[in-house]
């Protein structure tokens, strides 16, 4: 054999050796890991905006991961009770679940200030906090001793006031209602007099029904309605002081989370940020429908007086600082907030159209 048959014979060697291991080397990298998730819901998932958006959320990475990644949600109850989900989840029990947070705050303090805080900001300025400022980072350094990686994946709007059988003048009208209330807001009624209870969503209408509780707030007019509140009771209050938006969040184990290759961790988070979008949308829209079926149907929706929301802002000012005084990372994330209130005010006060612009006739 010729040096020259020799020297082809090698390059055709080495060529074919490249070529395999270069499909083996593409063959790894597309082959992207397998993700199936079970995850336990807070809330129904036909809630619009506020558990809709994990629908949106499976069904576009099973898409866009050409079924890789997988999440298969639950119905309350189905793997765990709504307020042992954090539990599962940082345990191991389960890789995900997806929650209000809010509900776990007898455990966290801070958490209400990311679920839904009274007289706090609107979504556009929770976002801007959240995802440009202190929020996200300071949220991650609170899971992370629950061993947990949490993602926000749904945020809507102001809830309502509550359904109340008399109409609410003053304060001094809380005072001695059986109320179920949520979040921070129900201490600042603790405050002003009434008795509060903390009642799973599934459970409202019956214990308005049975009439072990006087009064109750869920959460917006077309969720609310979904859950028939309107059928027991015909006053409805706004604006919801007590929760100015309601986020959901994603609660993924973080021994799962970390086992995840880059490329999954970041489908994940852009399809919880793609389905806070889609759920804020679905929201926004369902509203005002909710609200004129009311009026047909002879709900009366009451616009609190404004000394009534200046009373009320008083006492949570009084309540916050009161938790602030006793849990360090509360006074963290609620100073973080108040300054960005602030800065962001400026902007809030003057580059939007006063709201009597947008007007309702």
């Amino acid at each position: 054999m010729s040096i020259k048959q020799k020297l082809s014979r090698l390059t055709y060697g080495i060529t074919a050796a490249a070529v395999i291991s270069g499909g083996l080397a593409s063959s790894d990298v597309l082959a992207a890991e397998k993700v199936r998730w079970q995850v336990p819901l807070a809330f129904p998932s036909h809630l619009i905006g506020l558990t809709t958006p994990v629908k949106h959320l499976s069904e576009n990475l099973k898409a866009i991961s050409g079924g890789d990644i997988q999440l298969r949600y639950y119905e309350p109850g189905e793997l765990v009770p709504p307020f042992e989900i954090m539990d599962a989840v940082g345990s191991g029990k389960y890789p995900a679940g997806y929650t209000w947070v809010g509900y776990d705050q007898g455990t966290i303090p801070a958490l209400p200030l990311y679920s839904g805080a009274p007289f706090n900001m609107e979504p556009p300025a929770y976002l801007a906090w959240y995802y440009e400022g202190d929020g996200r980072e300071l949220l991650e350094e609170i899971y992370a001793e629950r061993n947990i990686h949490p993602m926000l994946c749904s945020i809507i709007g102001p809830e309502g006031a509550g359904w109340f059988a008399e109409p609410i003048k003053g304060v001094e009208d809380y005072d001695g209602l059986k109320i179920r209330f949520a979040g921070i807001g129900g201490k600042v009624l603790e405050k002003l007099g009434a008795s509060v209870t903390m009642v799973p969503g599934g459970e409202i209408y019956q214990a308005l029904e049975r009439k072990t509780i006087d009064a109750t707030e869920f959460s917006q007019p077309a969720i609310d309605k979904m859950l028939g509140l309107d059928q027991i009771i015909k006053n409805y209050i706004m604006p919801g002081w007590h929760q100015t938006l309601t986020t959901s969040h994603l609660l993924v184990n973080k021994d799962t989370w970390e086992d995840l290759e880059p490329e999954s961790r970041a489908l994940i988070e852009m399809g919880c940020e793609a389905a806070t979008l889609k759920g804020f949308a679905q929201s926004e829209w369902a509203q005002p429908t909710a609200l004129r079926d009311y009026e047909k149907e002879g709900v009366t929706a009451q616009t609190l007086p404004e000394p009534v929301l200046r009373e009320l802002q008083k006492v949570t000012n009084e309540v916050l600082d009161e938790i602030a005084a006793k849990d360090p990372m509360f006074k963290r994330v609620l100073t973080s907030q108040r300054n960005f209130m602030e800065h962001h005010s400026i902007w809030h006060s003057k580059g939007y159209l006063p709201r009597t612009f947008y007007q309702y006739d």
